[in-house]
């Protein structure tokens, strides 16, 4: 998983064709015959003018060369420059096949042209936390992306475009003038984002793309945007390579992707791939290290989007079994648990205490079916004509609350049950934007919830980079109970009465005066509720800090004034403690 995040990248890169060179493509005049032919019907002589350029643009389209072959274009084999043009005794042929190819090639100018009015520049400033000083944020940045207009008067694009902003700008195609945009619901979950544009005079002459379908293999799409290289609306065409369970490479989830060999640049982010008249996609990401492998978000998963959004006013992101599954390939496995030679399915090997299923399912549980689907030995189910896909997505698809019905083999038994399904939140969070850190300062001890992000600030080899045990931990534990945090000792800022501790940061602190810390607020309401002499810290290894609590309360404002820290806890603490303090007062009352 942690190579395959590594390796995708959210934006991609090669080359694109403008709307403008492909109007001179089409209306290319023929040269000049060396002699003169017999006179020609005007229908033939446009299958004559035409055919060379169709056919070689009919080549490319079709990508007849794998995108995993190690050939370029051009070194296919013997097959090297563009077709040979039919003989005159095969013109009826000619025509009928240059006849597909202008009405292919009239049917992408016409999703060009209708994606004009549609497709937006995206201009976001943005400032992310600085998860190592989680009191400040670094310096702000500017990005661009592309959007489109859907029904509703919103704008879709990706999350990462707007991720963490500050200020959003968009521009139409053909305009000068930039009209201001608020976020009206992020899911950095699925990499998509919505927006609003107030200003009447922008939406004067939009028109909102309908969404279509999933694409099957091989067929085209045009992917719209405005990549870097230009300040122009950007083409580029394509064909459809895959659809399949891919890992997003801005929210770390695996859901349903479309691999596509059209080029996108720096910039497509968030445009769509168009396919007739209709969104096939959005495009978010490529394949670092390879050459034209793109990836768009499929409609599906927009669709599931939207309609969280507009049935609840926010993102409510996307459900999960909570179930970790072993394939069940080895026939002597399959033996060993009492499965029977039709029998498939995959082995319950790990459940998030945190489901439902955890009360539902039992470890070695085999999974045979879920909502009547069969679930394969590799854990496939069927998808489309012939292909497969994992079940994971179908469980992806569901709104939070619905239930899906589990056919399981469990001690020998066929057994059917009711499993409801909701979002989870992972023990340590993957990503944290568009909201502030929370941290904790007591004597110069920085306090923070372990995250992804603040591994992350290792370095981009963090896996290698970061302290090996919250790796590990980061990755691989579950929690116990809603509200679980890791809390650790992030880094000591220095000061007489932390003298001789600076070495034990980076790691997790267990318990505070004998009781376990559930979470960051929990251990700053016993840091401040303390009314022993001593404050103990218990650490990972058996570490202990102890202080003298009086001494190290009024270091605290010391420390904060020599590191110009304008506050001790985050705002979130500052909320927690002061709703503590009025339920406090009004039991008091």
């Amino acid at each position: 998983m942690l190579v395959a995040a590594r390796s995708l990248r959210r934006l991609s890169s090669s080359s694109s064709l403008s709307v403008r060179s492909l109007c001179r493509v089409r209306l290319h005049p023929p040269p000049p015959p060396h002699s003169a032919p017999p006179p020609l019907p005007p229908l033939r002589a446009l299958t004559r003018a035409l055919l060379p350029h169709l056919a070689a643009a009919h080549r490319f389209s079709t990508a007849s060369c794998s995108t995993s072959s190690p050939f370029r274009l051009g070194e296919c084999g013997g097959a090297q420059g563009p077709p040979a043009i039919p003989e005159e005794a095969e013109g009826d042929e000619a025509e009928e096949e240059v006849g597909a190819l202008v009405r292919h090639d009239t049917d992408a100018y016409a999703a060009v042209e209708l994606a004009l009015d549609s497709v937006v520049k995206v201009f976001t400033v943005s400032s992310s936390p600085n998860y190592f000083l989680p009191w400040q944020n670094k310096a702000q940045r500017e990005s661009m992306g592309s959007g489109f207009v859907i029904p509703g008067r919103r704008i879709m694009t990706n999350a990462h475009v707007v991720a963490d902003h500050t200020f959003v700008l968009v521009r139409k195609h053909g305009s000068p003038t930039k009209y201001k945009a608020e976020v009206q619901a992020v899911g950095h979950e699925c990499d998509l984002a919505l927006l609003t544009v107030e200003s009447e005079e922008f939406w004067d002459g939009m028109n909102s793309l309908e969404l279509g379908d999933i694409p099957f293999l091989q067929e085209a799409v045009a992917v719209v945007g405005y990549p870097q290289g230009g300040d122009n609306i950007s083409v580029t065409k394509g064909v459809v390579s895959r659809v399949e369970p891919t890992q997003y490479a801005h929210g770390a989830t695996q859901l349903m992707a479309i691999q596509i060999d059209a080029a996108i640049n720096p910039g497509n982010s968030g445009g769509p791939a168009i396919m007739g008249d209709k969104v096939a996609g959005v495009a978010f990401q490529n394949l670092s290290g390879a050459e034209n492998i793109g990836y768009i978000i499929p409609v599906p998963v927009i669709k599931r989007f939207i309609s969280g959004v507009e049935e609840s006013g926010k993102y409510s992101g996307f459900c999960t079994l909570g179930i970790s599954c072993q394939a069940m390939e080895n026939i002597q496995l399959r033996e060993c648990f009492g499965m029977r030679p039709e029998m498939t399915g995959v082995l319950v090997s790990r459940i998030n205490p945190l489901s439902d299923a955890y009360r539902i399912l039992k470890k070695d549980d085999i999974l045979l079916e879920f909502d009547g689907v069969p679930v394969a030995n590799d854990g496939t189910v069927p998808f489309r004509n012939r292909e497969r896909i994992t079940f994971d997505h179908l469980v992806s698809m569901k709104k939070p609350e619905e239930t899906a019905i589990l056919k399981v083999l469990r001690d020998g038994k066929e057994q059917e049950l009711s499993v409801t399904l909701r979002p989870l939140q992972p023990l340590v969070p993957v990503h944290q934007f568009d909201k502030l850190p929370s941290y904790y300062i007591f004597a110069g001890f920085v306090f923070i919830p372990l995250t992804q992000p603040y591994l992350h600030e290792f370095g981009e080899d963090w896996y290698n980079a970061s302290p090996r045990r919250l790796c590990e931990r980061a990755l691989r534990e579950l929690p116990k109970k809603a509200g679980e945090q890791l809390v650790i000792l992030s880094q000591v800022l220095m000061d007489d009465i932390n003298v001789g501790y600076e070495r034990l940061a980076e790691m997790q602190v267990k318990k505070v005066n004998g009781v376990e810390v559930e979470n960051l607020k929990h251990l700053c309401s016993l840091v401040e509720g303390c009314t022993k002499e001593n404050l103990r810290f218990d650490l990972d290894d058996e570490r202990v800090i102890v202080l003298k609590y009086q001494n190290a309360r009024l270091a605290t404002s010391r420390v904060l004034k020599r590191h110009r820290i304008p506050s001790a806890m985050s705002s979130d603490l500052v909320e927690e403690q002061a709703t503590n303090g009025e339920m406090e007062a009004s039991c008091t009352s």
